[in-house]
């Protein structure tokens, strides 16, 4: 069973653009909506649409890898591969016709030290977008090279970040946005953590951060950002990604536990 980073990305691709089209053509009649973890955090048909077509592509190739996925698709691995796949990330866009959701998977090898990822896709169904890394070989819109911006100092970046379902979060999330605030260029959200960071990697903006994420939120976008030069790390369940030199500073003023 082929499992070269070149090989894994590929599959990976195809079965991002896979789940995209299953989500822009239920996207004009959107059916079984629910909640999961508040009512705030939905999930609908085109969700579970999307997370089946790329599962089902996976393993028709592999069919000894493990599965992680958002909406259910889990299954421990037998060869030393996972994958991880948000099949809509930014499902609350989705539902109200908004631009900004993705399909995100990202290829993950065990190692000595746990999991890794070692290929990553976000594919932007509605720009026709398709953000790709495998690591060590650089991060990638289509087949033009990305790399971060490197803002002179914290004052001068666009930061980006997002929030979480529930409000006690919210409002400890809505104090590290008011002391932020003054710091910084200006603050943007945008609805998708995979987008976040692949838009951090193309320099769209500067970083990003948000703490409090599950792994198929960000494993993909994480190493498209680090392949693009951006220093990456954890913060609380989620991440920060900026250009090396400001990673200090912005930790710094957005770091708390998740309550």
């Amino acid at each position: 069973m082929p499992d070269s980073t070149g090989q894994l990305l590929g599959l990976a691709e195809r079965a991002a653009r896979a789940g995209g089209a299953e989500l822009l053509a239920r996207a004009d009649k959107i059916t079984g909506v629910e909640h999961k973890s508040s009512e705030t955090d939905p999930v609908s048909d085109s969700d579970r649409a999307s997370e089946r077509a790329i599962v089902n592509l996976i393993l028709a190739a592999r069919p000894a890898d493990g599965v992680l996925g958002e909406e259910g698709a889990d299954r421990p691995s037998a060869s030393g591969v996972r994958w991880v796949i948000d099949p809509l990330d930014g499902t609350v866009n989705y539902l109200y016709g908004l631009p900004h959701s993705t399909v995100s998977i990202a290829c993950q090898r065990l190692g000595d030290d746990g999991w890794q990822t070692v290929a990553a896709v976000v594919h932007h169904p509605a720009r026709e977008e398709t953000f790709t890394a495998g690591l060590g070989r650089g991060a990638f819109l289509g087949d033009t090279p990305l790399a971060v911006n490197r803002p002179a100092s914290l004052s001068r970046a666009l930061v980006s970040t997002g929030f979480s379902y529930q409000a006690t979060s919210r409002a400890r999330q809505a104090e590290t946005l008011r002391t932020l605030l003054p710091a910084v260029r200006d603050i943007r959200s945008h609805g998708s953590a995979a987008l976040e960071l692949c838009w951090v990697a193309a320099g769209r903006c500067d970083g990003y951060y948000e703490d409090e994420l599950a792994l198929w939120d960000w494993a993909a976008g994480a190493l498209i950002a680090s392949e693009a030069g951006a220093a990456v790390a954890e913060l609380g369940t989620g991440v920060v990604a900026v250009a090396p030199d400001l990673l200090d500073e912005l930790l710094a003023r957005v770091s708390h536990s998740p309550s």
